[in-house]
């Protein structure tokens, strides 16, 4: 009853609503789907689960990305296929199915929601190693930035402003962390990527 007085009162208030998509570029949408990807692939392996790496790669192959140079991808559509036909145990509609995707996957995405694609990189860190580097962020534009772990070991993630003011940290005990933050200025941001385990891994760090 409040709600609708205050609808009464003031019809307008509703448009001032803060716009949580305000600033989200489709290739920053494309990061966060990748991430989105690599969970579903997570819960599948953990519950042997072919279906769920299936739509994993689904998932994934509507994202293209723009390969940097350095080591083959950790998470691929093609890699999650496999891993879900090794899962299927020899269950003829499951091969049917994986089938069917892998043939337009390796033509490539003809058409897609999220644009040119994020930028990814792969690299690889010892125990307790961190990498920093720093990205030039656009005014006015979310910034996402997601660290896929190959499941080794937890992975951590972090963003600061150029002042050194922690904009975004993730650290949360799993192994795809991810950021995400807006700045009207834009301008410089350091990211620090981290392995906190005790063996080494490879992360596919990708960023719109």
């Amino acid at each position: 009853m409040a709600l609708a007085a205050l609808l009464v009162v003031a019809p307008g208030l509703a448009a001032f609503a803060p716009d949580p998509e305000a600033g989200v570029t489709p290739e920053a949408r494309g990061v966060a789907q990748a991430v989105t990807a690599a969970e579903l692939a997570a819960w599948g392996r953990e519950r042997g689960d072919a279906g769920a790496l299936i739509m994993a790669a689904r998932l994934l192959s509507e994202v293209p990305v723009r390969q940097g140079e350095g080591p083959e991808p950790i998470l691929t559509p093609g890699r999650l296929l496999d891993e879900a036909a090794a899962l299927s145990a020899g269950n003829q509609p499951i091969i049917d199915a994986i089938d069917r995707l892998r043939e337009p996957m390796t033509r490539g995405v003809r058409s897609s929601p999220f644009g040119a694609g994020p930028v990814f990189t792969v690299k690889q860190l010892r125990a307790r190693e961190s990498w920093t580097f720093d990205v030039d962020a656009r005014a006015g534009e979310v910034l996402r930035v997601a660290a896929i772990g190959d499941g080794d070991t937890d992975i951590g993630l972090s963003i600061r402003d150029q002042n050194g003011a922690t904009m975004c940290r993730d650290g949360f005990g799993d192994h795809y962390p991810v950021c995400t933050v807006s700045s009207r200025a834009g301008g410089k941001m350091r990211v620090a990527v981290s392995n906190r385990g005790d063996v080494r891994t490879s992360i596919q760090l990708l960023s719109n």
